[in-house]
């Protein structure tokens, strides 16, 4: 469900609450110069629960002095986002 390639993330399959829990945690580190990217294009379904899962990288990212940023959301994320009024919350 992730890959990591360096500092990018690939995240692939559902969002949901069936997966996110496994997911919950962020167990990578990074250089301090550098920034982690997290690419979301082969993302197939989510839910609310996926807004909750990046809201909570976003802020474990901040706990550990890491630059985190996230490409290719899909729309249907990016729209649950505008709805719950988080989207400018979530670095693209």
């Amino acid at each position: 469900m992730i890959e990591r390639e360096g500092n990018l993330l690939y995240v692939s399959g559902a969002l949901t609450m069936e997966t996110v829990a496994a997911l919950r945690d962020l167990d990578v580190s990074v250089d301090e110069t550098s920034a982690l990217v997290i690419d979301l294009a082969k993302v197939e379904t989510v839910d609310s629960a996926a807004v909750g899962l990046l809201l909570a990288w976003l802020r474990q990212a901040q706990e550990r002095g890491m630059t985190l940023s996230y490409t290719n959301l899909p729309s249907n994320l990016v729209s649950l986002a505008q709805m719950y009024g988080v989207a400018e919350l979530l670095p693209v």
